[in-house]
């Protein structure tokens, strides 16, 4: 009996060891909780804290931009009232520029050039439109040689003809050229800065040749017709003190033949309108020669207004005296049937365009 006692006492004993281990990991879980509560409050309390700074300083930001949407309301006037001020300031500045430009000199802009190319004499032959417009000159210029002869030998009365076959002249020629066909008009297109010098030059050339050619088709009729033929027209000769005469009758014509082309090229997008303008500038000029020459002067075949056909129609002295003589009579035909008249050319477009200037024709 007395063996049995000591089991039951170890055996309570080891029934105590495992309560005991059970104890301490229950307050070992209890520790760890407590410890992880602990750190949920402060994460917690942190975030309470940030979310606080952000409301605050939102609503900082909110007071900021009322205040300044209050500000500029305060400014927005002032700076109305700097830019109305401004506007006006550039309005009075933009109408003291025009009424300056316009208080300039009429003159302004008067020589400035009117033509676009850039020609030169290094350019100018390397463009074959340049060799057409040659040509048209001197086809031109041939056909108005010839209506000049047939004019002299028919009369005034036949200057509705004439004026018929001017207009289809020029319409034909105009696409060419311009249709400048009179050293009168091309010295005046280049005095006028509408043509370059080089070109108007040409021009002149061709002209004479194109005269030429009409005398030289009109001469071989004459030579075929034989004693039964017409005589080839020719200016009459300039008798003493009718100098000054014959040239202020050149001078008046080629004045309005300039006049009447220069304001014919403002209507240069109707053809048929700018070839009417010069037959009629021609016409009216032919018109006041013969009334001036023959009813006031006594004088016939004393005009032609053109001095390359003028040319062909022997102004020339043909005898004199002595040498001098002879070329005195060449210097005062050249002066009275060239000089003078592309002098009167050059009045004719500057009264155009002077008249342009002051009617601000654009």
């Amino acid at each position: 009996m007395a063996t049995k006692k000591p089991k039951s006492k170890s055996n309570k004993a080891k029934t105590e060891k495992p309560k005991t281990a059970e104890k301490t990991e229950l307050e070992a879980t209890e520790v760890t909780t407590v410890e992880s509560d602990k750190d949920i409050a402060e994460v917690d309390a942190v975030a309470a804290e940030a979310i606080a700074e952000t409301e605050a300083e939102e609503a900082e930001e909110a007071e900021e931009a009322e205040k300044s949407e209050d500000v500029s309301k305060k400014e927005t006037p002032r700076h109305e009232e700097k830019s109305s001020h401004e506007h006006k300031e550039t309005k009075a500045t933009k109408t003291t520029t025009i009424t300056s430009s316009s208080n300039k000199s009429c003159l302004s802009g008067f020589f400035a050039k009117k033509y676009a190319e850039k020609e030169s004499i290094l350019t100018i032959f390397k463009n074959h439109k340049f060799y057409g417009a040659l040509l048209g000159e001197v086809i031109g210029t041939a056909l108005i040689t010839l209506m000049l002869f047939a004019v002299s030998l028919m009369g005034i009365a036949s200057i509705a003809t004439y004026s018929f076959g001017l207009i289809a002249i020029f319409i034909a020629v105009y696409a060419f050229s311009g249709a400048c066909l009179n050293p009168i008009v091309t010295v005046g297109m280049m005095a006028s800065r509408r043509m370059s010098v080089i070109r108007g030059i040409m021009y002149i050339i061709a002209e004479i040749i194109g005269a030429w050619l009409g005398w030289l088709i009109f001469n071989s009729f004459h030579l075929t017709g034989g004693e039964t033929a017409y005589d080839v027209p020719a200016m009459s000769a300039i008798g003493e003190g009718q100098f000054w005469i014959v040239a202020m009758i050149e001078l008046m014509g080629a004045i309005i033949i300039g006049f009447f082309f220069a304001r014919a090229l403002k209507y240069k997008r109707s053809v048929f309108t700018f070839a009417v303008t010069i037959t009629g500038g021609m016409i009216f000029a032919i018109v006041i020669g013969y009334v001036v020459s023959a009813a006031f002067l006594s004088l016939s075949s004393n005009f032609i207004f053109n001095p390359a056909a003028a040319l062909m129609f022997q102004i020339f002295p043909t005898a004199g005296e002595s040498f001098g003589e002879i070329m005195g009579g060449v210097c005062q035909a050249l002066s009275i049937y060239a000089l003078l008249p592309m002098i009167g050319g050059v009045v004719g477009f500057y009264l155009s365009d002077f008249a342009a200037k002051l009617s601000a024709e654009e």
